[in-house]
């Protein structure tokens, strides 16, 4: 393999490329990129066999040809280099790189012992604008579990519904759900629903801002692909069975408080500062025409904030985990949300003010 390409180009990629790299896993050659050239092209690819990732780079190929190098060596001699032209060569099964005026020798293992990323990347079931990516599943995905103990609890379930596609994802404790999200027109008639790993959408969000997004299932290999420009993010879907989450969502509600939704994040913000010492509990009032979020620490103190509150029904108040509280109203882009509950021991729900397509649903803390 001989190529020529700009380290810049490299560099741009290697960032993302190495969120598929684990430092922690007991086959050495995940802890390697392979390198291999395509035409006029220089693949980087990068798994830790949950997650895969591969960048297209343009390059100056004179001799084809694919190798793996360590990758912690080689994104840090490759990001100290100049954004200049550089020579990438195997000889004699080491890979020298050499720019104007340096010359540096990695030792590789062959290709033949990493695995292979995606055999192929099935039928495109959906395709979203990224900004609309960011939008609809952001406000979703968090709600998902980072345990591994629950596989059904670490995915966000996709759906398609008459409406449009719906996501849903829980821990267990809390569940976002969106619906009728609308796309751009898919290749392939999607009719079955996925249960897609939560962090395999987590770096989807991460993808650049502009553009499509094509998401793609191999049902061969059970495996989602995102694939944007020369970027492509595979990952294994999860074989469980979601919970029914619809029983789930109260039919009916004795309180409802709209407010300002940065308001009432920075109340809960520094409400959570004293919540720390007790099983980081926040109370939220809801009254006439305020909600009043407290924390109380009895060996620290306690700490309460007034939020202006439009209050319909009754008066009443309900417990939170404060990290709950700060991930809805942090994740969502909405000046206005309300809030519902039926009682103190039943799950409340947050909801976009005026968007029936979104609702956030968290279970109480007893107090």
């Amino acid at each position: 393999m001989k190529l020529i390409v700009l380290a810049g180009n490299i560099q741009k990629k290697l960032n993302f490329l190495n969120h598929a790299i684990s430092s922690r896993s007991q086959l050495p050659i995940l802890g390697n990129i392979l390198l291999e050239t395509k035409g006029d092209t220089l693949i980087l690819s990068a798994t830790d066999l949950e997650i895969g990732i591969e960048v297209s780079i343009p390059a100056q190929v004179e001799t084809q040809g694919a190798t793996t190098v360590p990758a912690k060596l080689f994104t840090e001699l490759i990001n100290s280099l100049p954004e200049e032209k550089i020579s990438l060569e195997v000889k004699n099964e080491a890979l020298e790189i050499s720019s104007k005026k340096t010359k540096s020798v990695l030792q590789t293992q062959h290709r033949d012992e990493f695995p292979a990323l995606y055999e192929e990347k099935g039928v495109e079931v959906l395709r979203l604008k990224t900004d609309a990516l960011r939008a609809n599943l952001g406000m979703v995905v968090f709600a998902a579990s980072i345990e591994a103990t629950r596989p059904a609890l670490s995915g966000v379930l996709m759906r398609k519904t008459p409406q449009g596609f719906l996501f849903v994802a829980t821990d267990g404790y809390r569940l976002s759900l969106k619906t009728n999200v609308q796309t751009e027109e898919a290749s392939h008639a999607f009719e079955k629903e996925m249960l897609v790993p939560a962090r395999v959408i987590r770096e989807a969000l991460t993808l650049k801002e502009s553009g499509d997004i094509g998401i793609f299932v191999s049902e061969h290999n059970n495996q989602i692909i995102f694939s944007q420009d020369d970027i492509i993010l595979v990952g294994r879907l999860i074989e469980a069975q979601f919970p029914t989450y619809e029983k789930l969502i109260p039919t009916d509600i004795s309180a409802k408080a709209t407010f300002d939704r940065e308001e009432m994040l920075k109340a809960v913000k520094t409400c959570a500062i004293f919540a720390r010492e007790t099983a980081n509990v926040i109370k939220l009032s809801l009254q006439k025409e305020k909600v009043v979020v407290t924390a109380k620490t009895p060996s620290l103190g306690e700490n309460t904030v007034e939020v202006e509150a439009t209050l319909t029904g009754e008066e009443n108040e309900i417990a939170f985990n404060a990290r709950f509280l700060l991930d809805v109203l942090g994740n969502i882009d909405s000046s206005e949300m309300s809030f519902e509950m039926t009682g103190p021991l039943n799950p409340g729900v947050f909801r976009i003010a005026g968007d029936s397509t979104f609702l956030h649903l968290i279970m109480p803390i007893r107090t």
